[in-house]
């Protein structure tokens, strides 16, 4: 409020009183101390929240560096390569830690709902990036739990054969008879088809043979057994079989059949063809002579 002063020469503005500057003061003193105590009380009230969170926050942090530690030596046992390794141990960390960071969150009065509809979003379009990887990692699953081969079988899938050297996360590696490394995704191959050739822990070839029709079959026969007696890599359980299969062109066939150990198929192949041969040699068992009929006319 100002006060005037009349006279004759018109209206004079005058300075406010003391007493109302007194007031306003007051009033000023009395809203800021009002605001003070606000604060203060709030400061109260959320100091204890504030003081655990921080707490929760460095326990926690010790604690994910200690599980991600632990993790990547439980790894380091199981022979995990350093890459795969390294891959694991970020990706626990920075879950743990996201976790850890919600958590604290929540603790201070920070609503939550938005952090977590981010994070969904964001895991969403991750899968949509990663089908094809998610595909792979679920394969790698199956693969481990159900073990349709294990480390060291020989196999055949997707179009490659070749001995299991690792099962990862995402792919398989086969090391192929040639030492080719052959990666195979885990996903196409849990979902296809997978011959294990050493699963059962002994494999059947097959020899093929032709001999002349002029030959006694049962001395054949016999020499046939000889051989697939004498040579060690040929397993007594089950026993080798021995066919006689039709007779074209003067010409016999004759199919013999015996089990061995799978690393020994592609060795014991060529050394009974070799041996079948010198003793057939040895007792005069003739080779089928190939017959040509010529028409005149």
């Amino acid at each position: 409020m100002l006060y005037f002063l009349q006279s004759g020469e018109g209206v004079r503005k005058l300075i406010p009183s003391a007493e109302l500057v007194k007031e306003k003061i007051a009033d000023k003193e009395q809203l800021i101390n009002t605001y003070f105590d606000l604060a203060i009380r709030g400061l109260v009230d959320y100091a204890p929240k504030v003081v655990s969170a921080i707490i929760v926050l460095f326990i926690g942090l010790w604690l994910i560096k200690r599980i991600a530690r632990l993790s990547e030596k439980a790894m380091t046992r199981r022979s995990l390569d350093v890459s795969l390794r390294t891959f694991l141990r970020s990706l626990i960390s920075i879950g743990l830690k996201i976790i850890l960071i919600v958590t604290v969150a929540g603790m201070m009065g920070i609503g939550t709902a938005s952090f977590v509809t981010i994070l969904g979003a964001a895991g969403l379009a991750v899968g949509l990036a990663l089908q094809g990887s998610l595909s792979n990692f679920a394969g790698g699953v199956l693969i481990l739990i159900f073990k349709p081969f294990r480390v060291g079988d020989s196999i055949e899938a997707g179009g490659q054969s070749g001995e299991v050297k690792e099962i990862q996360i995402f792919n398989t590696i086969l090391l192929t008879a040639d030492h080719k490394t052959v990666i195979l995704p885990n996903g196409p191959l849990s979902n296809g088809t997978i011959v294990n050739t050493t699963r059962h822990g002994n494999l059947r070839i097959d020899i093929h043979l032709k001999v002349s029709a002029e030959n006694n079959l049962e001395n054949v026969k016999t020499r046939i057994t000889e051989v697939l007696e004498q040579n060690e890599k040929v397993l007594k359980e089950p026993g080798a079989r021995i066919f006689i299969g039709k007779v074209t062109d003067g010409a016999v066939d004759i199919n013999v059949k015996p089990y061995c150990r799978p690393d020994d198929t592609v060795q014991l192949s060529s050394e009974l063809y070799q041996q079948l041969k010198m003793a057939f040699e040895k007792n005069k068992i003739k080779d089928p002579v190939p017959q040509r009929i010529v028409h005149s006319r």
